[in-house]
């Protein structure tokens, strides 16, 4: 295989990078001038970046004379590529982690036309095309979250996660699963993004229409993001967040799913996968995310893994070939499944193992409304970092509620006057 998989470290992108390689470590930057550059938007030890690297071997004994450069992600993956963006070094592939239309299209080649586009889910058509029907990115699953949570450790506390509706529900559930002594939540301080997934999940279902509207329209709402800090820091007070918060990573996170020593995540369903392949009989499931309105639960979703190609790659028309590989109903469908989501092609299917149950359970009944991700809809181009920074400030007790939220208000403001 000639594809090397290199993890691009957060500290320097635009310059000298520290890459890891399959083989050992090397120094390098940029792409290769003779290799197309993949951001994969995969962790290092991921079932996704295992299986793209399985992919991409099968690609490149068909095509001997294209070579691709894999680069795992680096825990501030966003504002990497912002760097990268900005000084117009951009990779000639990259993993749009949901913005490959509201962030990213203006960087992106249009793929619409290819050939494989016909097989493009309609279900992404909100969150990944345009009012021309152009969009800008391979769909490797079709996003569907909620809460994960190990069904033997809900089980040993009398706990049955279809009855988790409310939030009140999902505390005296956490009390149960406390008293055994297992940890309620786990949640990674040193990874740089979980903690803002708690805030994500909250916050969709914490705003009525008039607020979303007014977010929409430039104006910060204070009292539900309010709401949503106070039930973190309720959280935090009920002991229900694991003790080595700040330390923890987001590998300690799946190995505490796996292993039974948490039973609730805030994350993408590729944690299950990623727990899946340290215990392949853990009893791993999703359910819907309780409303703090008097609304019913929800899901959360929209784009997650895609790929879009740089409109200025030197590689253009290879770039394609490789996407046009992936979208190939084998290749697609393996992708999916080590994504542990719906597939994004039409002609692809994917056995989802022990999430078959709740996709079948909430999804599939079409009872529950799928929320798009709170960040990616309603507030200004990099919030996102507001969002973990005060969510983990709150979790650590380094700001009070009112404060954390003052911060939201502050970089709402600025953001949305840069945005216009």
């Amino acid at each position: 295989m000639k594809s090397r998989v290199l993890l691009l470290a957060a500290a320097s992108v635009a310059a000298a990078a520290l890459l890891v390689s399959a083989s050992g470590c090397s120094a390098g930057s940029g792409s290769d001038s003779g290799s197309i550059e993949f951001q994969t938007f995969a962790s290092v030890d991921s079932k996704l970046m295992s299986t793209i690297e399985e992919v991409t071997a099968r690609f490149e004994e068909e095509n001997p004379d294209i070579d691709l450069k894999l680069v795992a992600s680096s825990n501030n993956y966003e504002a990497d590529i912002k760097v990268r963006l900005a000084s117009g070094n951009i990779p000639d592939i990259f993993g749009t982690h949901g913005w490959s239309l509201q962030r990213y299209s203006e960087f992106l080649e249009p793929l619409q036309d290819e050939p494989w586009a016909k097989n493009f889910n309609p279900v992404l058509d909100s969150a990944m095309k345009n009012d021309t029907g152009e969009f800008f990115a391979f769909p490797v699953d079709t996003d569907v979250a909620g809460i994960i949570y190990n069904g033997d450790v809900l089980d040993a506390a009398g706990v049955d996660p279809a009855e988790i509706t409310t939030w009140e529900a999902f505390e005296k559930a956490a009390d149960a699963v406390k008293a055994n002594g297992i940890t309620p939540i786990s949640v990674s301080g040193k990874a740089g993004g979980p903690s803002g997934n708690i805030a994500d999940w909250l916050a969709a279902g914490a705003y009525d229409e008039s607020q979303l509207a007014e977010l929409e329209a430039g104006t910060f709402v204070d009292e539900p993001y309010s709401e949503v800090l106070t039930k973190i820091a309720d959280w935090r007070e009920a002991e229900y967040f694991n003790p080595d918060y700040s330390s923890a990573t987001s590998d300690d996170m799946t190995r505490a799913l796996s292993d039974g020593q948490a039973a609730f995540e805030f994350s993408q369903n590729s944690r299950v996968n990623d727990a899946l392949q340290y215990n392949p009989d853990a009893n791993i499931g999703f359910m819907p995310v309780p409303s703090m309105t008097t609304d019913a639960p929800y899901l959360i979703g929209g784009e997650m893994n895609a790929y879009g190609i740089s409109k200025t790659s030197k590689h253009l028309e290879d770039a394609k070939t490789f996407i046009a590989f992936l979208a190939e109903p084998e290749n697609a469908t393996a992708l999916a499944e080590a994504a542990g989501n719906l597939p994004g092609m039409t002609n692809a299917t994917a056995d989802l193992g022990p999430l078959q149950e709740s996709f079948d359970t909430y999804v599939g009944s079409g009872e529950y409304p799928l929320m798009p991700y709170f960040d990616r809809v309603y507030l200004p181009n990099g919030m996102w970092n507001t969002m973990v920074t005060t969510a983990d400030s709150v979790i650590t007790g380094q700001s009070d509620v009112d404060q954390a939220v003052g911060q939201m208000a502050s970089d709402f403001k600025s953001l949305a006057a840069q945005d216009k």
